[in-house]
């Protein structure tokens, strides 16, 4: 499957398909266009609270898409501080702006695991 957008090289990205933006000690926290075509339509989106205390690699919410239903999995520990409202009401535009209007939550990190650069998150798709 080729992707249809690239993965942008200013962020990190999980094996699970997470992306993350840090802006000082905030990281944005959304899926890969690779996530979105593997889903196909999303529908339905169950976000982490805000306040809530996130583990690394554990699912934090749900992604409905007509095809599944697939675990949103939390990228590092930490504590969430914003939820995306607009993907809620809207789940569409996690497929049509993954990387930016699509976003999903915000979470300070406490402790990030070994994140792969894009290079690296091409490569994982590739195979």
């Amino acid at each position: 499957m080729s992707t249809a957008m690239s993965n942008p090289s200013h962020l990190s990205y999980t094996a699970e398909h997470e992306w993350i933006e840090t802006r000082d000690e905030v990281a944005r926290v959304g899926v890969t266009a690779f996530a979105t075509e593997a889903l196909g339509d999303i529908v339905f989106v169950e976000l982490p609270e805000v306040g809530s205390e996130i583990t690394g690699g554990e699912s934090c919410g749900e992604l409905e898409s007509t095809k599944s239903v697939s675990d949103l999995f939390a990228p590092a520990d930490g504590e969430v501080l914003a939820i995306n409202s607009a993907v809620v009401d809207d789940p569409a535009l996690i497929n049509s702006d993954p990387f930016g209007a699509g976003w999903l939550f915000e979470m300070r990190i406490s402790n990030a695991p070994d994140l792969l650069d894009a290079a690296a998150y091409d490569a994982l798709i590739e195979e």
